[in-house]
């Protein structure tokens, strides 16, 4: 039977000679512990969040008409939860039979490979986004008729059946979130859970001070 995370770290996360008052190893237990299990749990209802979220946009998107923009976003937003689904699961995977101390870096080095993947996926996810919604508006009925009523009988040079204007400044923006993609999701990543990350990193630097001493 696999052990749970309390029981394999009652023996605390220094070394079993190491020259600590037992309160202080199991407060760092505790915290250990506490990090992890909020992370998961944040970290599957945001999952879960993305999927309720998606069938919202699909619905939505077809009564505003502009269905193509909710189908391409659907999509997105179910490979973004299958992707990290999949990441997840490698987190169940690492070894509990150590110390806590070795588990929670053990958790640093997932965090940090998810992290990097993500990275690498936010350089076409933001274009994607970008591209979806200039793509449902387009060819959105309510959209064309209000774009005609706006330039009236005025006919900008045309290409592939869009302004060349409009060409040129979606593929300005189309590169730039691609090139800035990696940076506007550590943005994002922060603002959701920036404060367990800091946590982490103040908890690993104390305990590596401590196993020092």
């Amino acid at each position: 039977m696999e052990k749970s995370i309390e029981s394999i770290w009652k023996e605390g996360f220094l070394e079993k000679n190491a020259n600590v008052a037992p309160k202080i190893n199991n407060l760092y237990n505790k915290k250990s512990i506490h990090i992890i299990d909020k992370f998961k749990r944040m970290f599957k209802i945001n999952l879960n969040a993305l999927v309720l979220f998606s069938f919202l946009v699909l619905g939505g998107s077809f009564l505003v008409k502009i269905p193509i923009m909710g189908i391409m976003m659907f999509i997105l937003l179910n490979v973004l939860v299958f992707v990290n689904k999949k990441l997840l699961k490698g987190l169940e995977k690492i070894n509990k039979n150590v110390s806590s101390y070795q588990y929670l870096k053990s958790f640093d080095e997932w965090m940090q490979d998810q992290i990097a993947i993500n990275m690498k996926m936010a350089r076409y996810i933001y274009p994607y986004v970008f591209i979806a919604m200039v793509t449902g508006f387009w060819f959105s009925e309510p959209f064309r008729e209000t774009i005609d009523r706006v330039f009236g009988n005025y006919q900008p040079d045309m290409m592939f059946g869009l302004p060349i204007y409009w060409i040129v400044s979606m593929l300005v923006i189309i590169v730039l979130l691609a090139k800035f993609g990696g940076r506007i999701y550590l943005l994002d990543l922060n603002i959701v859970y920036g404060r367990i990350l800091k946590k982490l990193e103040e908890l690993l630097s104390d305990m590596e001070d401590l196993r020092k001493e």
